[in-house]
């Protein structure tokens, strides 16, 4: 999800608000959350994400409206409207998250959210710059199934909004709310590099996705966050690319067709023949 557009923007400086009220608990409790060179380059990536955005929202938007004329059903902008609404923007990024792991051509530009080695609110805003290119991908169903486009993007904001706190080791294990919705326990989960983690918690909002397919792991063991094999970088370029170039390269040193097309498509860490 894509954290910035005008339904959103408020949201802004009180993410910034809690970060700060997070960086001081972290220190008064002796376990620093944050690391001024990591967070800058957090930032970054934040900054780049959006001016993405403002450079095509206009024509996604727009594509997002010429499919809704041709909806089969109409999702009326009710309560129940709405609900339904969430739940089928959940099931897709629960997709396009997987798919953003599971694909090289994805991931590419979804590893730069997971490049830091730390895990704070800071992390959340690590948001990809190619990122609003690729959701067009994923989301165009809902508006050809008759999801209104502006209510897709009104929800998005609050569901966007609602993973945000996941990011954090400040808050412990949440009991039976566990059970249905995200933690941040399962987000740690989801960013950390041991073997046991790698690929599991891929869910925004409703954990119930993980439990269905298959990939829901519970945190076992102290997360070790980062990528597995770290980028030892802060330049924004190197975060934001980093995976492009080491995919062009992995092409170019390619034997055969079919090497090349895994480099591209496979899951990540293929190794060329």
């Amino acid at each position: 999800m894509e954290l910035f557009d005008d339904s959103r923007a408020w949201a802004l400086p009180v993410f910034a608000l809690i970060i700060l009220l997070e960086a001081g608990w972290s220190v008064w409790r002796g376990r620093q959350a944050y690391e001024l060179k990591d967070f800058a380059g957090s930032m970054s990536q934040l900054a780049g994400n959006i001016a993405v955005q403002l450079l095509t929202r206009g024509a996604i938007l727009g594509f997002y409206l010429w499919l809704y004329e041709f909806r089969i059903f109409t999702v009326p902008n009710s309560l129940l409207g709405l609900l339904i609404t969430a739940v089928a923007i959940d099931f897709v990024f629960y997709w396009f998250h997987r798919a953003s792991h599971r694909i090289r051509i994805f991931w590419t530009v979804h590893v730069s959210h997971h490049s830091s080695e730390l895990m704070n609110f800071g992390t959340a805003l690590r948001q990809p710059w190619l990122a609003p290119l690729v959701k067009p991908v994923f989301y165009w169903p809902l508006p050809l199934l008759g999801f209104d486009p502006l209510a897709i993007m009104t929800v998005g904001a609050f569901l966007t909004i609602y993973g945000f706190w996941t990011h954090t080791e400040q808050i412990g294990r949440l009991g039976v709310f566990e059970w249905v919705f995200v933690s941040p326990a399962h987000h740690r989960v989801h960013h950390g590099s041991n073997p046991i983690y790698i690929d599991k918690n891929y869910a925004n909002f409703l954990i119930i996705w993980d439990r269905l397919f298959g990939t829901f792991q519970d945190e076992m063991e102290p997360v070790r966050y980062g990528l597995t094999k770290n980028i030892e970088s802060y330049n924004p370029f190197v975060i934001a690319f980093h995976d492009i170039r080491d995919t062009i390269v992995g092409v170019r040193h390619a034997k055969n067709i079919r090497s090349a097309v895994a480099q591209v498509f496979g899951p990540p860490g293929h190794q060329p023949d």
